[in-house]
């Protein structure tokens, strides 16, 4: 099993959207956090099928807040 990082956003239409660090264009989105993370869930696995790959080819480093 491998964790993957996860960023969860509320759109303007109130729908919570999720991206994948470390896998490009992996994304979905729901209206409800328990349907988001069963479809996040399901977007991982369909994105590495695709690529035919255990693991992302890039290590996640960090997340970072800047103030400008």
């Amino acid at each position: 099993m491998t964790r993957y990082t996860v960023i969860v956003e509320k759109d303007e239409d109130g729908w919570l959207v999720s991206e994948v660090v470390g896998l490009p264009g992996c994304h979905t989105q729901a209206k409800t956090m328990d349907e988001l993370l069963t479809r996040t869930k399901e977007a991982i696995q369909g994105y590495l099928e695709a690529v035919q790959e255990k693991a992302p080819s890039e290590s996640f480093v960090g997340v970072q807040l800047l103030d400008v």
